[in-house]
Parts: structure tokens; sequence; C-alpha cells
């Protein structure tokens, strides 16, 4: 009989004591390759350790609540047997994460550039729950994530081993805060009314369905994102006529690869950074991290939502080289298997919906960055040539920024500037 394999975390980037929040397999299980064992779930995103091999489970080695990094042993397998003889283990596959479109990719950036909002207070009954005193016991990571709400952790019960707190004891302690009436001060300091409760059944047919992942994982930190960063919204056009016309010169001569628009547009992009440095940093406390290197994110619509895979050097990569990447990672994304590293280090972000409609959009920034750019769909106008008007293929371009880093003459500049280039490529070699 063949030997148990013991099967360990994969490479997961820079990662380490990522908890456990789901073991989905127990001793006894028969397992498929790439079936998934565990659930990992960082700051940024949750992720499936799949199994290398078919099998069935001997032993677990991890719980709910446990940390692991690299290399920590999950379980171990007895590979399945085909016709007398064993199946050799495939290298392990990388965990499969499911992120958000709002993770905030830039380890180098704490995304405590915001100044938390009202501390959240407790109600009588609250108190009576919370800790009587002593250390309060929350990883770091937690703790930025209280800050950021702007909780005190010495208020939360905590629910985890040891009366450890947890995000779900942070985030319920919040929601108890928003639902109490106006009376008792709660709201984050807001003084917001309860949350209207329907019951919409009442009034016609109706069907609950569950939150995807990612939506659930996106929620919050959207939310965060719009309450703490002063959003504002800058609108412009590009004439693109000329580089449309380039872009189906390039496809042709390329027929094995898909030129998209969005790969010209986070070329231009890049040069835009380059001429205004301050749209490509992130807030940390009083000082601004001005950032010499270009990962662009961008915004890939799946069945479950929207994820964010990122180009990573992207000044260094030529329009080919970035259209075949895009459509890379956009495949991974629909088929769920990005990984952590793929969603990782953006320092600006591009949302299109160039291939669905619209004329403007206000997208939401993705902390820790300062601007998020959004692309609608180009449509031909006539535009005055200084003798007549004539049609030309106009791009519009919607520039969110975070108004404590960005002012709005900066704001248009950059869009005036990123227009310019997208109107005639050779700007960007200035």
């Amino acid at each position: 009989m063949a030997e148990a394999i013991e099967i360990r975390v994969p490479n997961i980037g820079d990662f380490a004591n990522i908890p456990v929040i789901e073991v989905l397999v127990k001793p006894g299980d028969a397992v498929a390759v790439e079936a998934p064992l565990v659930t990992l779930e960082s700051e940024k995103a949750t992720m499936d350790v799949p199994s290398p091999q078919a099998g069935v489970v001997q032993s677990v080695a991890v719980k709910v609540g446990d940390k692991v990094s690299e290399g920590t042993a999950l379980v171990t397998i007895a590979p399945a047997a085909t016709n007398g003889a064993v199946t050799a283990p495939e290298p392990a596959p990388a965990p499969q994460a499911a992120a958000a479109q709002s993770q905030e990719p830039s380890p180098q950036a704490p995304s405590t550039d915001a100044p938390p909002a009202a501390p959240a207070t407790t109600s009588s009954k609250e108190e009576s729950e919370a800790p009587s005193g002593g250390a309060v016991h929350a990883s770091p990571s937690l703790r930025r994530f209280a800050r950021e709400l702007g909780v005190d952790l010495r208020g939360v019960r905590g629910t985890g081993p040891h009366e450890r707190v947890t995000r779900d004891d942070v985030q319920n302690f919040v929601k108890r805060v928003l639902a109490a009436p106006r009376a008792s001060g709660g709201g984050l300091g807001l003084d917001l009314p309860p949350w209207p409760k329907v019951d919409f059944a009442k009034y016609g047919p109706v069907e609950s369905v569950p939150l995807s992942r990612i939506r659930k994982l996106s929620g919050p930190n959207l939310a965060r994102n719009w309450v703490m960063i002063p959003h504002v919204t800058n609108n412009e056009e590009a004439d693109i006529t000329e580089l449309e016309s380039f872009r189906k010169q390039l496809h042709a001569e390329h027929p094995g690869t898909k030129i998209t628009m969005l790969a010209f547009v986070i070329k231009a992009a890049v040069a835009a950074l380059k001429a205004f440095p301050d749209v490509n940093s992130s807030l940390d406390g009083e000082n601004l991290i001005l950032k010499k290197y270009y990962n662009i994110g961008f915004a890939a619509d799946t069945p479950n939502g929207l994820v964010v895979p990122v180009i990573k050097g992207a000044d260094q990569k030529g329009v080919v080289a970035v259209a075949e990447e895009t459509a890379a990672l956009a495949g991974k994304a629909r088929d769920g298997k990005l990984s952590m590293t793929d969603m990782q280090g953006a320092t600006f972000t591009i949302s299109s919906l160039g291939g669905i409609g619209g004329t403007s959009f206000t997208p939401i920034i993705n902390a820790p960055e300062v601007a998020i750019l959004g692309v609608s769909r180009a449509a031909l106008r006539p535009v005055w040539d200084g003798k007549a008007f004539v049609p030309r293929l106009m791009l519009p371009l919607s520039l969110s920024y975070d108004h404590r880093v960005i002012d709005g003459a900066l704001a248009a500049r950059f869009n005036v500037h990123l227009a310019s280039v997208l109107a005639d490529l050779r700007r960007a070699m200035l």
C-alpha cells in the first residue's frame, strides 16, 4: 500500500500567519485533484488551498482559527490507487483567491491613511458585555481594521480562543451601533436612524439569494473607502480616432492576441502618472508615499462580481505584452484561479465599462490608492476643427480622486494630459 502524502501550504506570496476560516475535509473523506481542502483568509481575500492529488484523507492537522504560513502541514492523504498503480502526486497548485474590487493591493503603504471616524460608542448592554479590563487580544491587522472603523477594541467582546477579538466581532459591534436608536447616540457619531426593516413579501413574490463570497468581502471595504475618502470626480473626453485605427492595424498584425483599447489606456495612464507623481501615491498619516513603480490594476468582471488583477511593471511592457497579460489575467479571474500575487501591489486602478456602455460614472477609490480611472464607451461625436464639424471618436474618462491628496486643478491637468496622450500616443515618450 502506498505511503500517505502530507499536504502543506504552497507558495502564497509574501503572506504569513494567515488564519484558517474553514476546514473542508475530515478523515475518511475522498478527495479529487484540486478539490479544496481548507480556506484561508488574509486582509485582501479568501483563498482555497486545493489538493494536488486524489486520495483519502487520513488526518487533518489544522482547525478553524489556526494561523498558517507557507510550508505548514494541513492534511495527510493516502493516494488513490488506479489499476493497482498509485497516482503520482502533482505539483501543489497555487491557492485560488476570491478577491474584492476594493482590496488594498499595495503592502508598502498601509491603509491607515484616513483619519478614523468618530469612535463608536457602546450601549449600556454592550458595555456590560465588554471586557472588564486588561489587554485586548487581537492581531495587528485586526487592530488596524478597528482603527479604520473608529472602533475602540476595549468595548468589543472577543469570541475567539481565549476571548481573542475576531473580524466578525468588530463587524458585529459596528452593526449593533449602527442599528441603535438615534437617542442612544449610535451611528458612529453620525446620528443615523436605524436601517429600515421591510417585509418585502407583503407586497409581492420575493427570492432570497445569498451574496457571493466576493461581494461579501468587497462590501465592507467599498463602504469604508466611500465613507472615509473624500471623493471628487473629474470628467474628460479623449479623441481616440487615430488611436482606434492604429489599434485595428496592430490587432491585424497580431492575430493571436486580442488588442483592446484597455491596453492603450494602461500605457497612457503610466505616462500620465509619471508626469503627475502625486497620483501614483498613498497617504500615510502626515506623509505622502510616492511610488517609483507602476503597477496598474484593472477591474475584471466575473459571474461572482468584480475582482482587480494587477499588471506589474506596466511601464516596462509594450502594448502587445500588456494586452496579452490583461487577457490572461481576465481569463483566470473568470475561472476563479487568480492567486494572491495576481491581485497585489497596484498603485493605480482602471475600471473600464467600455464594452458595456455609459457616458460617465464615479468609480470608488481602491484604498490605499489616491485615484481611480473610470472608462466608458467611446462614441462618434461632431467636433469643431476650426473650419467645420467633423466626426471624431471620443472616449469618456472619469477620474475619482482623494481630495486630501489631489486638488481639482491637479486632477483636471492629469485628465487633460491623459487625454492628450491617448490622442497622440507619441506623447507617452516625452
